[in-house]
């Protein structure tokens, strides 16, 4: 069952988060409200924020991460706001799989869930790395880690170890953009799609050693201890961007599958930059949310807006010289 969800949560969420209801998407568009107004109310949410502006188009690019701690102070309902006063917004892809697609999961389960007969992360994993996750699970009394797949590790070790999405979570700004858009009824336009087939065919197919990187990511962010998901938040909530793209949680997230799988990252990376190109040429207020490494990551989306000669307006995402 664990399998089917996290495939089922992949094609629903490749992102990372929610996608927002759609339920609303056909109704005309609200009036525009005044873009300074807009800016202001998602700038003082306290969620990283960018803003391009070409003619009478503007774009806001709010940055997201998922995992934060409930408890984490930020003003969400200045978002919600902000997103409800925009004339469209840009959500993150959309998977569309069949029941034969999800069938298909639970048929190959044991292919997807655990080792090669016989073998153990030991067979996969440098002599060094071996080491430092058997520190790691040393407390463990339950030994099936070792026969695991490695990308069922790599999870492990983020959640209950580094703390993601570890208990109960707050709203994230993708959960928040989702609700505003249900009920201001605005507008939304997913970046793209990804077919069922192909995510199951990339999941079911991987070889183990294709997630030997996720492995190693996630060890680096289990020996972060249960505070790295903390950090982490409180690094995105002050603005620190690149801090939070250099966490180790999130380098985890960017080896792991889907957004490690070297034929289906770049896909959802193309589509969205895509996105931003229509948006570019659509008058009135546009708000595009994305997870953060991929707008601020060494080049990504904000620096091949830069390259092609935009302004743009919002907190600093390059690492301090």
């Amino acid at each position: 069952m664990r399998i089917f969800a996290i495939a089922v949560s992949a094609l629903v969420l490749l992102a990372g988060a929610g996608l927002p209801d759609r339920s609303g998407a056909q109704t005309p568009e609200p009036q525009a409200a005044e873009l300074d107004e807009i800016v202001v109310l998602a700038r003082r949410s306290g969620a990283p924020m960018w803003t391009v502006t070409r003619g009478d188009s503007t774009l806001i690019l709010v940055g997201a991460i998922t995992g934060i701690p409930r408890d984490l102070a930020w003003r969400p309902d200045d978002l919600e706001a902000a997103a409800a006063r925009s004339d469209q917004i840009l959500s993150p892809q959309e998977g569309r799989a069949s029941v034969t697609d999800l069938l298909r999961v639970i048929w190959r389960a044991r292919t997807i869930g655990l080792m090669p007969q016989g073998q153990t992360t030991a067979d996969y994993l440098t002599p060094e790395y071996q080491a430092r996750l058997e520190a790691i699970m040393a407390d463990d009394r339950n030994q099936d880690w070792r026969t695991k797949s490695l990308l069922f590790v790599g999870f492990d070790l983020m959640q209950d170890k580094a703390g993601y999405r570890q208990g109960r979570s707050g709203d994230d700004a993708m959960d928040v953009i989702r609700r505003a858009a249900r009920r201001a009824r605005v507008s939304v336009r997913p970046v793209g799609t990804v077919r069922g087939d192909e995510l199951i065919d990339s999941l079911i197919t991987a070889p183990q050693t294709a997630h030997v990187p996720c492995v190693e990511a996630a060890i680096a962010a289990a020996e972060q201890g249960p505070d790295a998901a903390r950090e982490r938040a409180e690094d995105w909530r002050a603005l620190r961007v690149a801090d939070v793209v250099a966490s180790p949680i999130d380098r985890a997230l960017n080896q792991c599958w889907p957004w490690g799988d070297p034929e289906i990252a770049p896909q959802l990376r193309q589509q969205w930059a895509a996105a931003i190109e229509t948006a570019m040429i659509s008058p009135g207020v546009t708000m595009g949310v994305a997870p953060l490494r991929l707008l601020a990551d060494e080049g990504g989306v904000l620096d091949g807006l830069v390259a092609r000669g935009f302004d743009v307006v919002g907190p600093e995402w390059k690492p301090a010289p």
